[in-house]
């Protein structure tokens, strides 16, 4: 049996993370796309191998681990680095997702979130069957990001605009969690959004309106 996966992103300080603790909660499978990239750079692994023959040992930990800080602050602002870095995670990242969907089929489950917060931006929209887009208020993203971090806010300005900005992101999306009121609400609406699915909810057809939760 195919596992039907439902693409899940958001932005920073969005809430999707929270989002998706309350779908594991009601036994939805979420398959995090942050997990799979770190074990595709493991320790010992040929990925991260390849990242130290790309960019250096400065880019390891005291651990033999790669430094994750290290390791965006040489890519964030060079698009070669980045490409450099993705053509030696994604392929990894890729083949470990679709062992883990394997192993949903086995289990029998009907469907699978695949959990990304570059979605769009790596063009993985096409790889999905609908995306659902967790938004929230841009005043309401600075805030949590400066309290969340420590950030100033013209720091927490800056970290949003190297990012698409959510409303461009809900514009697109198949379906939309709006996370604007208190963080206890998210529960029924991932209640909500597992049973439209169930229900047969799908991509929604150009110039319709996404549903909103």
């Amino acid at each position: 049996m195919d596992v039907r996966v439902i693409g899940l992103t958001g932005g920073i300080a969005s809430g999707k993370s929270t989002f998706a603790a309350e779908l594991r909660a009601l036994g939805a499978p979420v398959v995090d796309a942050d997990q799979l990239a770190r074990a595709a750079v493991a320790r010992g692994s040929a990925g991260l191998a390849a990242v130290v023959g790309a960019f250096g040992a400065e880019v390891l930990g005291e651990d033999g681990q790669l430094d994750r800080r290290r390791m965006a602050a040489r890519v964030f602002s060079d698009p070669a680095a980045r490409a450099r870095l993705e053509a030696i995670v994604h392929p990894t990242v890729r083949a470990l997702f679709r062992k883990e969907l394997a192993r949903l089929a086995a289990r029998g489950e009907p469907l699978a979130f695949y959990d990304v917060p570059l979605l769009y931006e790596a063009g993985l929209e096409r790889e999905v069957e609908l995306v659902v887009v967790v938004w929230t208020p841009r005043e309401v993203q600075l805030r949590r990001l400066a309290a969340r971090d420590g950030l100033s806010r013209p720091e927490a300005e800056a970290r949003l605009a190297a990012q698409t900005p959510l409303d461009e992101k809900a514009a697109r999306a198949d379906a939309v969690v709006a996370n604007d009121g208190a963080p206890a609400a998210l529960a029924g609406k991932a209640a909500r959004l597992l049973s439209d699915l169930r229900a047969g909810l799908t991509r929604r057809l150009p110039n319709a309106a996404a549903p909103r939760y």
